[in-house]
């Protein structure tokens, strides 16, 4: 346990070491140079609409595998339930 806070309390150093030069390049411009307001509107529109289709199609997936997980279940359940003879 030791070892793992050690470990942890390093790389967490470590980056903030790190983020200052990381953030000093190209005069603190982007992948895109620079950006209008009309890009930042797009992106924010995008975002908008990505993570509530990510929560639904996450949703969905759990949904269908708890159903998967019931429908087991309840075989499961039914198959125990059959008695059979010993002989």
């Amino acid at each position: 346990m030791r070892r793992l806070s050690l470990l942890l309390t390093t790389a967490f150093t470590m980056l903030l070491v790190a983020a200052p030069s990381a953030l000093a390049h190209d005069g603190g411009q982007g992948l895109l140079g620079n950006v209008d307001d009309k890009q930042v509107t797009n992106a924010g529109f995008i975002l908008i609409v990505f993570f509530p289709t990510f929560v639904l199609v996450m949703s969905l997936i759990m949904w269908q595998l708890e159903k998967r997980k019931d429908r087991r279940k309840a075989g499961a359940k039914q198959a125990e339930g059959t008695w059979h003879s010993g002989w």
